[in-house]
């Protein structure tokens, strides 16, 4: 299945409202960060990402950085693997819910993700402090990477996978924010290499998920059952250098995808749109390198007041905060296709 042409890539600088690091390497104790996430809180934004010596380390732990009055806090650290005196494990991709009430924060714990479990986290004022951690069920990851969705039914869809067995996309469903839990069955088999998946809400209650993949492509699949069954993955058309992606539907009914547009590598990151999530239409270069730079593991959302914020790892070494109006990105409506049995 082929999309609408992405390889005719371009700048529209005019969109780009702000372009910011969360913080300095100097400020922080961390000389390595990876898997940023975002989420709006009451009068600012919220964001946390893994920090520590490197990827994999005993010392990554979680930091979240709080948005209020036009500047990042500096960063705290609110999560971290130890067991007890003697052990302690790596944290890994962090991901932030406002349901309303409160902040969810998932995280996973464990030596790699293989073999690692999800946490979870409470905050009851927008991030300033925390509940202790709560380990989720067995076979229970929490969203991988990328944020939740909230059904209208009040069911919170969460993307997530496994790497134990293969790379495995499946989705998790709890209806009490994290209390209790249902997980579908693997959407695809072991031979399709797919996992972290994005979710996107298109019309008539169908759902949409987008698969970061080793089939040098985005893989997509659809449900029309609230999450509970889906179709088989297919390719999107789009590449993917098997690096972590991220979408979001907007308010205008848009959807947005933030990606590297590459086949091998991660020193591009790019911004795409379509209206139906089957033609993509390229607008936006966020970052380009040739000397290899790593822009990758973006994080999306759209905020109340309608713009679009964009947290990502820039070289491993810092979280960037990029802000968007897509407002004044002028796309045509490409509405033509329908995805199989649709």
């Amino acid at each position: 299945m082929k999309s609408v042409s992405l390889d005719a890539q371009f700048s529209d600088n005019d969109c780009i409202i702000k372009s910011e690091f969360i913080y300095r390497a100097e400020d922080v104790s961390f000389p390595s960060c990876h898997a940023s996430t975002i989420t709006e809180i009451s009068g600012g934004l919220l964001a946390a990402w893994f920090g520590g010596t490197a990827e994999r380390n005993k010392d990554v732990t979680i930091w979240v950085s709080r948005y209020e009055d036009g500047k990042w806090s500096l960063p705290v650290e609110v999560a971290d693997g130890i067991q007890h005196k003697d052990k302690r494990y790596p944290c890994w991709n962090p991901v932030l819910f406002n349901t309303g009430k409160e902040i969810l924060l998932f995280y996973k714990v464990g030596p790699s993700p293989s073999e690692w479990w999800g946490e979870m986290k409470t905050s009851n004022d927008n991030g300033h402090s925390w509940s202790r951690a709560y380990r989720l069920p067995e076979d229970i990851i929490g969203p991988v990477k990328n944020k939740p969705v909230m059904l209208p039914s009040g069911e919170l869809l969460c993307p997530s996978s496994t790497e134990h067995d293969g790379w495995r996309v499946h989705m998790e469903i709890t209806s009490d924010t994290g209390v209790s839990w249902e997980r579908t069955a693997p959407l695809n088999e072991k031979n399709i290499d797919a996992i972290q998946p994005a979710i996107l809400i298109l019309p008539e209650g169908k759902i949409l998920i987008l698969c970061r993949s080793k089939q040098s492509q985005i893989l997509t699949s659809w449900s029309e059952n609230n999450g509970r069954s889906w179709s088989s993955l297919v390719p999107s058309g789009i590449p993917n250098p098997n690096s972590g992606l991220d979408a979001v539907t907007l308010k205008d009914g848009r959807h947005l995808l933030v990606y590297n547009h590459l086949k091998t590598g991660r020193n591009m990151l790019n911004v795409a749109l379509s209206y139906n999530g089957l033609r993509w239409e390229a607008v936006l270069i966020l970052e380009n390198d040739s000397k290899g730079t790593e822009y990758s593991y973006p994080a999306v959302i759209q905020s109340s007041d309608g713009l679009v914020h964009i947290t990502y790892t820039w070289n491993r070494k810092l979280i960037k905060h990029v802000v968007i109006d897509p407002s004044a990105i002028d796309t045509e409506p490409i509405i033509s296709g329908n995805w199989p049995g649709m």
